[in-house]
């Protein structure tokens, strides 16, 4: 168990599921995250298994949170896919299809007796880093979270921006290229920023310069276990293997395209980078290389004011920035807060 100050109540439970795990926080009024786990998602159990699930781990969260049930106020659930915020659906959840359509949000609520606040999972990171993470001294944020695929969240005074149909801050999906031969996203559509700057698409593109022939230390693991991950290329290029330290700066150029659009559109007052494709952050030399191209390139391509004055920098909160961002919109949501 982790020292953590006395509990500023009352206290939220902040859920952000994934396909493969979905962790689980109690936090307080402040933000402090009191107690936290993650419990298998088992999705082919079904929606109804995991509530069940959810809800058993939480309570038992609960002694080493220091709080009893009657001190949570409410839940801050965070999900994949898309959504109907406004009725608390879930719609078409991608590598998890027995929980399609299945009203989350009303049968949450009846099983813990608790009001849920509902937001995509993308959002709900991003909120945890406005609300007491990188972005904590800020009004406005927009955080990319970089993985197997690209997230994205966009806060804006307090507001998380999900739009009219619930797909809003579809950082992924951002077109950065439009010619015959713009890349394929996993979504199925061409030119999206996922498909240049997610751990998938990096390995891919690794895979071609390899087999077109260019040298690099790369061959070697695939030579000794068939596949690479962005890992992989993220150690080569520490090592100095020019081929992989090439794709990490290719990564960051076209990200910086990304985030160049969305610093037109937004205007936010710092862009955060999370997720687990950071090449090791600021504390890595090649995530200091990786950092200082976007810039370079956001500099190249925006206005001056905006390159200026918008904050470009890592996350802080890591993996933690989902059930904690989850649990600060239910807060805000459903809350009394103490500041």
């Amino acid at each position: 168990m982790s020292s953590v100050d006395s509990p500023v109540l009352p206290a939220y439970l902040g859920v952000d599921v994934g396909g493969t795990s979905i962790k689980i926080g109690i936090v307080d009024d402040s933000g402090q995250s009191l107690a936290h786990g993650k419990i298998a998602t088992e999705h082919e159990k079904g929606p109804e298994d995991g509530v069940a699930r959810i809800l058993s781990f939480a309570k038992a969260l609960l002694e080493e949170a220091g709080v009893i049930w009657q001190d949570i106020r409410a839940v801050g659930l965070g999900t994949p896919g898309t959504m109907n915020v406004k009725e608390g659906e879930l719609l078409h959840m991608p590598n998890m299809s027995g929980w399609n359509f299945f009203p989350i949000r009303s049968y949450l609520e009846e099983q813990a007796g608790k009001p849920v606040a509902f937001i995509n999972d993308g959002n709900a990171a991003a909120y945890g880093e406005y609300w007491v993470g990188r972005g904590r001294e800020y009004d406005s944020l927009v955080m990319f979270t970089l993985g197997t695929g690209v997230g994205g969240g966009i806060i804006l005074q307090d507001i998380a921006l999900h739009g009219e149909n619930s797909h809003g801050s579809e950082c992924g999906h951002i077109i950065i290229e439009s010619g015959p031969d713009a890349r394929i996203c996993p979504c199925g559509q061409p030119g999206h920023l996922e498909a240049y700057v997610s751990a998938t698409s990096l390995v891919k593109r690794a895979k071609e310069r390899l087999a077109a022939g260019e040298a690099s230390s790369l061959i070697s693991v695939l030579q000794r276990d068939g596949a690479m991950s962005a890992l992989d290329i993220a150690n080569h290029a520490e090592q100095g293997d020019v081929l992989a330290k090439t794709l990490v700066v290719e990564t960051a150029e076209f990200l910086g395209r990304g985030i160049t659009t969305m610093m037109h559109i937004i205007d936010p007052a710092i862009v955060v980078l999370g997720g687990g494709m950071d090449f090791g952050g600021s504390a890595s030399p090649i995530g200091q290389i990786f950092l200082e191209t976007i810039r370079r390139t956001v500099t190249e391509l925006t206005f001056p004011v905006l390159a200026e004055n918008t904050i470009i920098d890592f996350a802080t909160l890591g993996s933690s920035c989902g059930y904690i961002g989850a649990a600060g919109v239910a807060r805000k949501q459903y809350g009394q807060t103490s500041s």
